[in-house]
């Protein structure tokens, strides 16, 4: 069980979290929006979130071999992805990831994919997933919450 439970403990800070996750869902197609949110999770070593993100992507009808991909990052291969998921996966990587570094040719791969409103969109889903590891590992949730 979580250490603390944000929702009860400080709701005024929950919610504008709920605010961002709300624009993310309203803007992005659920399959990117699952893979994104399991992609970002992985990386930042957050059982709680990759584990409601791989239940709710299967749940949606995704596949066990992409949703396996997008954890391992092995999504690089093959022709699990269109060019649009591997944008917006890599994209992703690189606003998670610590060194902060967006390459120019990403940039324009992203960009070239997705139009400016579909980056910005992208951008604000990956910086909601990040704060929910966030919040997750520091209160102390795990997958066994979930149960």
């Amino acid at each position: 069980m979580a250490r603390i439970s944000i929702r009860s403990v400080a709701p005024t800070a929950y919610a504008p979290v709920l605010a961002l996750e709300a624009y993310a869902r309203r803007h992005l197609d659920r399959p990117t929006l699952e893979l994104v949110k399991i992609r970002a999770s992985a990386i930042n070593g957050c059982s709680y979130c990759t584990a409601m993100h791989t239940r709710d992507a299967r749940k949606a009808g995704e596949s066990e071999e992409r949703i396996t991909a997008a954890l391992t990052g092995d999504w690089r291969s093959g022709d699990l992805f269109d060019a649009r998921e591997r944008a917006a996966l890599r994209y992703t990587e690189a606003l998670t990831r610590p060194d902060g570094e967006l390459p120019d040719d990403l940039f324009e791969e992203v960009l070239a994919q997705w139009g400016e409103k579909g980056v910005v969109h992208l951008a604000m889903a990956v910086a909601t997933i990040n704060t929910w590891n966030r919040v997750a590992i520091g209160t102390g949730m795990t997958a066994d919450d979930l149960r």
